[in-house]
């Protein structure tokens, strides 16, 4: 049928679609800052190509003479520390919790409620006791990410294994395995695909807890740097560490992609 739901682009027109409004908002952009910049060449809010660059060459090339450092890149390895090891931990509980919960009953109606409720509370909002239990160092940061990001993962995947069909699970009985056995080679291969889309879906809200834990107590991230210019009017700066940021989280996303890809082809879920 002629409807324009039956029609899909080629690969090379999907690739063609996606690049069309990323380069029409950045024409719209550069439009309207080289108008501004020709009223007044020392508007700072909307800056040019060339002062972006030269942001990215400050920031990302030039030695820094306080620190030492070249403050992008360590800037990065700090945040980057920092969110790989609140994710870490947020998929292993994700993952444990989460199978455990979802395929033995009794844990399952201890825990649903908590977990419900769990993931509910706005991490944000319980930042403040987070600097008072564990001080303004690393831990406090990394918990907050957890609390932010773990409780979905666990019922994502809770409720994954229990759509798991019920029959696989009695065959499984049938042919004599345990509860062990039936988790590892039934449960765990079929949830993976799940908890990596999962993660894939919480790694903007990672972004969001860690940003806002380095901008309120920290010396050093992007985070820090990021509200630390933002005192200077510095929207250079500030959009070169937007635009570093967003092309990091679209790395993690795509990589995390290839994986399920790689790991679990026979998946059948819709990838975004």
């Amino acid at each position: 049928m002629r409807r324009i739901i039956n029609h899909h682009p080629s690969r090379a027109g999907a690739v063609v679609a996606g690049i069309v409004p990323i380069v029409v908002m950045l024409a719209l952009y550069f439009s309207a800052s080289a108008e501004r910049l020709a009223e007044n060449p020392r508007d700072k809010l909307m800056p040019g190509l060339s002062q972006i660059w030269d942001a990215i060459l400050l920031m990302a090339v030039q030695v820094d003479v306080a620190t030492g450092q070249i403050l992008l890149w360590s800037d990065t390895l700090v945040s980057l520390g920092r969110l790989l090891s609140s994710m870490a931990i947020s998929t292993a509980i994700g993952l444990v919790v989460g199978v455990l919960v979802g395929f033995i009953p009794h844990l399952r109606a201890a825990f649903s409620p908590l977990l419900s409720i769990l993931s509910l509370i706005p991490p944000l909002a319980i930042l403040p006791i987070l600097f008072i239990v564990f001080g303004l160092g690393e831990v406090s940061k990394v918990v907050l990410i957890v609390i932010g990001i773990a409780p979905y993962l666990v019922r994502d995947v809770a409720l994954q294994v229990v759509q798991i069909p019920r029959e696989q699970i009695i065959k499984a009985q049938t042919l004599g395995a345990s509860t062990w056995h039936m988790i590892m080679h039934v449960v765990v291969p079929q949830v993976m695909p799940r908890l990596l889309a999962s993660l894939r879906l919480s790694l903007g809200g990672g972004w969001l807890f860690l940003i806002s834990a380095e901008a309120i107590a920290s010396d050093s991230g992007l985070g820090y740097r990021l509200f630390l210019v933002r005192r200077y009017l510095a929207m250079d700066i500030i959009l070169t560490y937007v635009a570093w940021i967003t092309l990091l989280a679209f790395l993690a996303d795509y990589g995390l992609k290839y994986l399920t890809a790689r790991w679990y082809p026979w998946s059948t879920q819709t990838e975004g």
